[in-house]
């Protein structure tokens, strides 16, 4: 009997030791490939003691790791940069609903999911990128571009740079202008869209800017972190670049800019969920989302958070802009619907 329960003191011993081994790493599967948040990972395990083991792919391929990947998935945290994708992969169920009031203080509602039938989130947004306008300052008006309905104006006809119309980034955008519109006002406007285009869809949003620069277009749209990058540049050519175009934030005087969000969400067959719970509440302080303005010139999505980022400043009066307030849940869901548009309009 003696051995029997030394033996059961032995193996609840090694059982304690494999679940504090356990909580103290988590699986992170991350589409963020920005250099800078090296630094969250490592300030986030200095002070917790949880290692982070991340696998980086595309907000794409993360979604189709998971689904394949099943209950076996090692995954305990999901970061996506596309509130589109976020939405996606909760309706997928993919993600573990969590309730934090950590993350529920510092999170404004419209910039997460709305709730599950057992009150939990499904996912956080942690930071924001505005979608602007930037325009050929010597050849354009600013009060021609400082909407977004005007993108698709006859009066800008032949100037407008733009990505493909599928990226996630403008099914985004789209999507939240359907929502403010209606389909059918919107579905006229993305064909304004098409007519006013310089040329056809290519590139990124910095290929966009400097698309202004150069003369090849005289209107463009970009994510506001990919004109801060330039602006924060030391080399001569991108500042060239920066001289030339000017920025608007649109819609001010009616519903605001559009903002994506960069998120996170609990996995849904994680192993470690109180360790996946740590690390989105971390992402959630403070300090962490100083270091997504500074560090990758994203808005701070948390709550009352300063930041010290001069280029972010300087786009607007001392960073601080109107933006769209309706749920980032219902742009995702009009996804489908903004496609199909796209595909009847010609929309590349």
């Amino acid at each position: 009997m003696k051995k029997l329960v030394a033996l059961a003191a032995v193996l609840a011993v090694l059982a304690g030791g494999a679940a504090q081994a356990q909580e103290q790493a988590i699986n992170l599967y991350s589409a963020r490939h920005y250099s800078t948040d090296e630094a969250l990972y490592a300030d986030f395990t200095k002070t917790t003691g949880i290692k982070i083991n991340r696998v980086d792919a595309d907000d794409a391929g993360i979604i189709a790791r998971l689904k394949a990947e099943g209950s076996a998935s090692p995954a305990d945290v999901i970061l996506l940069v596309d509130a589109a994708r976020l939405w996606r992969g909760e309706q997928d169920g993919l993600f573990l609903p969590v309730k934090s009031k950590v993350l529920e203080d510092a999170i404004p509602a419209n910039l997460r999911a709305a709730p599950a039938a057992d009150g939990g989130i499904p996912w956080f947004g942690l930071s924001t990128r505005a979608r602007v306008v930037v325009y050929d300052k010597i050849k354009v008006r600013r009060a021609d571009v400082d909407t977004y309905e005007e993108l698709g104006d006859p009066k800008n006809k032949g100037k407008l740079c733009i990505r493909s119309g599928s990226h996630p980034y403008n099914l985004s955008l789209f999507g939240a202008v359907t929502e403010h519109l209606g389909a059918e006002k919107a579905e006229v406007w993305l064909k304004g869209m098409v007519d006013n285009m310089a040329r056809a869809p290519k590139g990124g949003d910095t290929d966009q800017i400097k698309g202004v620069a150069s003369g090849e277009c005289q209107i463009a749209v970009t994510n506001s972190y990919y004109l801060a990058r330039l602006m924060r540049s030391g080399k001569p050519e991108d500042q060239a670049v920066v001289e030339r175009v000017g920025v608007v934030f649109p819609n001010q005087d009616s519903w605001g800019t559009h903002v994506n969000v960069a998120g996170g969400a609990v996995a849904r067959h994680s192993r470690n969920t109180a360790g996946a719970v740590k690390f989105l509440e971390y992402l959630a302080s403070p300090a962490a989302q100083n270091h997504f303005a500074n560090g990758n010139n994203e808005w701070p999505a948390a709550k009352g958070v300063s930041f010290d980022n001069p280029a972010l400043k300087s786009m607007t009066a001392g960073g601080k802009f109107k933006s769209e307030t309706i749920p980032i849940s219902a742009v995702g869901a009009n996804q489908v619907k903004v496609q199909q548009m796209l595909d009847r309009v010609g929309f590349k």
